[in-house]
C-alpha cells in the first residue's frame, strides 16, 4: 500500500493536468501495475486527497524495550493469551517491579498500559515461535472448516443460559506424548460450571461425536451449544456438520 501510495504521488498531477489521451495513457499503465480495476483507478486519481506514504511499523514507538518488557509480562502470567494479559498488566506489573522482575520507566510503563491486544500479538509473534520449537501454524485441510466456525471469546459470552459448554481433551500422557493414551474430554458449562468428563482411547473425530452424545445424556440440561478450540480433532467437516445437524451452535477460540 505505500508502494502504491508514492505511484498516486508522483502521477497525480501529471494525470489531472494532462489531456484526454494523456489521461488515457497514464490510466492504462497505473491500472497494469497496481492491479486496481479501471473504475477504481479513476477514483484514486481523481479524488484522492495526496498524503505523505506512513511508516506503519511499530518500532518508532514499541521498540526492543518495550517488547522485553512484554515477555516478562507474559512469561509472569503463564503465557497467557493477549487478551486475558491487557487487563492483568495494571496488576502485574507493579508486582513485577517489586520483586525486582522489571526496572522501567513512567514512559515504558504507558506503553505497556495502553497498548492493545493486537499489538501484543505482533510484539510476541516472534518468541511465540521460538516457544512452539521453531515451528509455525501450518494451513491444512481444516482451514475452510475452521474459517466456517464463528469465533468466541471470553468476552463474547454475555451471560448465556446453561447448555452452552466449553469443550477440551485432557492428556494422561505424563511428560511424552508420544505413542496412544487415554484422553478425557472435559465438557464444562459456561454458566453453571457443571462439567461432565468422558474417557476416550484416541483423539479422533468419531470418538469425539460419541463422547459429546455421551456427555448429552449425563448433563441435568439440554445442550444448546458447543464451543471447541482449533484442534483438527475438532475443526473437521466430520464433527462440525454432525454438531450442526444435532442442533448444537458450534463455535471456536482463537488460535493458540
Amino acid at each position: 500500500m505505500a508502494t502504491r501510495a508514492e505511484l498516486v504521488q508522483a502521477i497525480v498531477e501529471r494525470y489531472r493536468s494532462g489531456g484526454r489521451s494523456d489521461k488515457r495513457r497514464i490510466l492504462d499503465e497505473f491500472v497494469a501495475v497496481t492491479g486496481y480495476h479501471c473504475k477504481h483507478a479513476i477514483r484514486v486519481l481523481c479524488h484522492r486527497e495526496l498524503k505523505t506514504p506512513c511508516d506503519r511499523r511499530h518500532s518508532l514507538r514499541y521498540g526492543a524495550d518495550v517488547r522485553e518488557a512484554l515477555i516478562v509480562l507474559w512469561e509472569a502470567s503463564e503465557r497467557l493469551c493477549s487478551s486475558r494479559l491487557r487487563p492483568l498488566i495494571p496488576v502485574l506489573l507493579p508486582a513485577l517491579e517489586r520483586h525486582g522482575r522489571l526496572e522501567i520507566d513512567d514512559g515504558l510503563r504507558g506503553k505497556l498500559l495502553t497498548m492493545s491486544p493486537a499489538t501484543m500479538d505482533r510484539l510476541l509473534t516472534e518468541v511465540r515461535v521460538v516457544v512452539r520449537g521453531g515451528q509455525r501454524r501450518r494451513a491444512g485441510m481444516s482451514s475452510v472448516v475452521r474459517r466456517s466456525v464463528p469465533v468466541r471469546t471470553f468476552g463474547d459470552w454475555n451471560d448465556p443460559p446453561p447448555g452452552y459448554v466449553e469443550v477440551d481433551f485432557v492428556a494422561h500422557s505424563s511428560t511424552s506424548s508420544s505413542g496412544s493414551f487415554v484422553q478425557t474430554m472435559v465438557l464444562t458449562d459456561i454458566a453453571t460450571g457443571w462439567t461432565e468428563c468422558v474417557p476416550v482411547r484416541t483423539r479422533d473425530s468419531g470418538n469425539v461425536i460419541v463422547a459429546i452424545k455421551a456427555a448429552r445424556l449425563r448433563f441435568p440440561f439440554p445442550l444448546l451449544g458447543v464451543d471447541f478450540d482449533t484442534d483438527c480433532a475438532f475443526m473437521n467437516e466430520f464433527v462440525v456438520s454432525r454438531c450442526r445437524s444435532e442442533a448444537l451452535e458450534v463455535t471456536r477460540s482463537r488460535a493458540y
